[in-house]
């Protein structure tokens, strides 16, 4: 039977860091830790929310005015720790909250630990949001999370070095050295590598090379039982990624890390940052003039997909008012002036349609963004794209400082079948 390739052109229609969540930019996803300790958070009569540091206090008003309407008291708990395997822990323990909110790639270890419930939406509702946003919130053919910020990497680009957006990798290539040589910049490129490799933000670079994570199943959805690091479409992808790197154009280079890619774009250093929304206001503060537009993809590459991640509203499924969680999460993450409080405490576009084009009139990065992230997949919910990321990270890194292609390839799909059991 023939494998169709998930992680192209295909793989931008499935039901996405890092992932991101919070205040910081994603890392690589990684499996969560079991020695999550969950501090008691339910008591009968109360409306419970665990929420990151930079959501609990836009959400106080509309959780008061929820709480008033329907005669409860709504707790809206900060937990800045761990929080999917603290979720999970306290979910278990019967000490959980009734809503989480968290990234929509938590979506199938959740479900698969039975600690949430699907969403109920109406059409309606379902319409209200991006296509893209409720493909990622889709589990096995139900929504499981209500969207409210969607998010994926885009080029930054520094205006006065590089004017014009590059039509492909290549052209972005031969300007960073161009600007190198003549002393303008530090490096070609500013996109983390550091020495573990980061599979989320050399993805759509990989993807456009040819390379792919999964087969698909007859549905379209990922299917770990075929892991395709090593098929030959995907070797090539990672001897591309070799010919970018220390021994060849020095565009990825393992001195570039999560901790100082922005930081470098910020004061000068490179004219192109592949990057998320976390990074404008750092760029805004060196005084950068910048343009985003998507990744471009290699010359006759395939497209060069980003993961796109959607921050979403969870019903525990052992909540103590599993009723009023289902009520608050579909008709008061829906209204557009909660949407509008989310994005203004932490700028990621808003998944509500609505609330998008409201945003856009102040703020022309978040429709940039969007643009940038429309062939992008949404990243795969399955709780097995745990086992994805490091080893793809070990592969990236060894191609990087000049390594054999095939050899890491088939490393990492070693490792990855080892951990599936496959």
């Amino acid at each position: 039977m023939r494998m169709r390739a998930l992680g192209t052109a295909a793989f931008a229609t499935l039901a996405f860091a890092a992932t991101a969540c919070g205040n910081s930019q994603p890392a690589s996803p990684a499996a969560p830790s079991a020695s999550a300790s969950a501090p008691a958070a339910t008591t009968a009569g109360n409306l419970v929310i665990w929420a990151d540091p930079s959501r609990v206090k836009p959400l106080k008003p509309f959780a008061d005015q929820f709480g008033t309407e329907n005669g409860v008291t709504v707790e809206v708990k900060e937990i800045s720790k761990d929080n999917q395997q603290t979720f999970l822990t306290a979910s278990q323990q019967g000490s959980g909250p009734d809503i989480m909110i968290g990234a929509h790639d938590w979506i199938g270890n959740l479900v698969q630990n039975g600690a949430i419930d699907p969403v109920t939406l109406t059409e309606e509702q379902k319409g209200a949001f991006s296509e893209k946003a409720i493909q990622a919130v889709t589990f096995n053919g139900q929504i499981y999370g209500a969207p409210y910020a969607v998010e994926n990497i885009a080029l930054i680009r520094n205006t006065k070095l590089a004017p014009e957006a590059p039509a492909t990798i290549e052209d972005m290539i031969d300007k960073g050295k161009e600007l190198k040589k003549a002393g303008k910049v530090k490096e070609v490129l500013c996109i983390p590598v550091g020495q573990k490799g980061d599979a989320f933000h050399v993805y759509p670079i990989f993807a456009s090379g040819g390379g792919a994570l999964f087969g698909a199943t007859s549905t379209g959805d990922p299917d770990p039982k075929q892991v395709l690091l090593d098929a030959p479409d995907s070797v090539k992808a990672f001897e591309k990624l070799k010919a970018l790197g220390e021994k060849g154009d020095g565009a990825l280079r393992t001195s570039i890390t999560n901790e100082n890619y922005i930081v470098n774009f910020a004061s000068g250093k490179c004219a192109y940052l592949v990057s998320g929304p976390w990074a404008i206001s750092e760029v805004k503060k060196g005084g950068i003039s910048y343009d985003i537009t998507a990744v471009p993809a290699f010359k006759d590459g395939k497209p060069a997909t980003p993961f796109v991640g959607v921050q979403s509203f969870f019903v525990a499924s052992k909540g103590k008012n599993k009723a009023l969680a289902q009520e608050f999460v579909a008709n008061y993450v829906t209204n557009k002036d909660v949407a509008k409080a989310l994005y203004e405490a932490d700028p990621r576009p808003p998944a509500l349609t609505a609330a998008l084009q409201e945003v856009q009139a102040t703020d022309p990065d978040a429709i940039k963004f969007m643009d940038a992230g429309k062939e992008g997949m949404p990243m795969p919910a399955i709780p097995e794209m745990a086992a994805i990321w490091e080893p793809f990270g070990i592969a990236e890194t060894a191609v990087v400082k000049g390594g054999d292609a095939a050899k890491a390839a088939a490393a990492a799909q070693k490792a990855i079948d080892g951990a599936l059991k496959n």
